[in-house]
């Protein structure tokens, strides 16, 4: 058995979660906050929620992420794991993502995968996660490595590229209906939220009149599950750099605009500055001004398409190989390595 945390931010984490689990042939069981979905035949255990407006020393003083002192959702969402943890004697653990988490399980003598992350991981909780993990989940190619990590973190680290749940889904036999004779803009901001507001969308699109725009996932727009079709009939796709929002766009192997949000640990700006290096996709810091957007686009179209790099087709099946191999494993006591 494999046990594999679930965070509840944004859907992300489920899209690879789900990827990653279909290939693997061991059983999973899935811990998660978020609702068990309809589609899943495995076990899954439901987690209370331990969000709060007003915690109190959430950091254990800068050690930790998240454990707010006295909180009853956190006190019960940690114990519901230990006891899956001392009923089950899972083979493996995998945090998607959660240092807590992580560290709860290796506590308990289990061992751990952790689903790496882009941007500043030095603080002292993640150096803690990624420190104690068997092995570090890269869904990035290793040609296009975090330049900052130890050098221990790159020995145990598995890159994969990207993860998608399109990975191999064929492409719509027609790109449906064009809105008007015009090119498309596919606007593609997800449910982890967005910088941008409705009255820059609006700004843009008036400044492009030779394009069509569509907005998925701003507010006041309907929530698309399946973007896909979306994706495949786009000239241009305008998205954040959240990890798997680039890697339906990927798989789509569709010109891309990429505009990083804020995120902690300057997660997204990371993700940016590595597509930006590669010439994978256009990417601005920042919301562009109105009059920027028709150049804008007319650069986006005409780059060169190298997604194959980002975006293998394989990088589930390859992290699901690797919690295979850890799973059936037998510990053995770890080289010594400088820190």
């Amino acid at each position: 058995m494999i046990g594999y945390y679930v965070h509840h931010q944004g859907r992300g984490h489920l899209h690879r979660a789900r990827c990653v689990v279909a290939h693997v042939e061991q059983p999973v069981t899935v811990l998660s906050s978020l609702p068990r979905p309809s589609t899943w035949r495995g076990p899954w255990i439901a987690l209370p929620p331990d969000t709060t407006d007003d915690p109190v020393d959430p950091t254990a003083r800068g050690r930790l992420h998240w454990v707010p002192l006295r909180h009853p959702g956190h006190r019960e969402r940690m114990g519901i794991i230990a006891e899956w943890i001392r009923a089950e004697n899972p083979a493996l653990f995998v945090s998607d993502v959660s240092v807590e988490a992580a560290t709860l399980a290796r506590l308990m003598g289990v061992p751990v995968v952790v689903a790496a992350m882009r941007g500043d991981r030095l603080d002292a909780a993640h150096r803690l996660g990624y420190d104690l993990a068997d092995a570090l989940l890269a869904p990035w190619p290793p040609d296009l490595p975090e330049p900052d990590w130890p050098a221990h973190w790159h020995a145990k680290t598995e890159h994969t590229g990207s993860i998608s749940r399109y990975d191999g889904r064929p492409r719509p036999e027609s790109d449906g209906e064009r809105p008007g004779a015009r090119p498309e803009v596919v606007v593609m901001l997800g449910a982890g939220g967005a910088d941008v507001t409705p009255a820059r969308l609006r700004e843009a699109a008036l400044a492009t009149p030779g394009w069509s725009w569509t907005v998925l996932g701003a507010p006041g727009t309907p929530w698309v599950e399946d973007p896909w079709p979306l994706l495949c009939r786009a000239d241009v796709v305008v998205t954040h750099a959240g990890q798997n929002a680039i890697a339906e766009c990927a798989a789509a192997r569709v010109p891309t605009v990429v505009i990083p949000q804020h995120r902690p640990h300057a997660e997204q700006h990371a993700t940016a500055r590595a597509l930006r290096a590669a010439g994978l996709a256009t990417v601005r810091d920042a919301w562009p001004a109105a009059e920027e957007w028709p150049a804008l686009l007319a650069e986006t179209v005409a780059r060169p398409g190298h997604w194959e790099r980002w975006s293998p087709g394989d990088g589930a099946a390859r992290a699901a190989r690797l919690l295979t191999d850890l799973a059936g494993r037998t510990p053995r006591r770890p080289a010594c390595v400088p820190r």
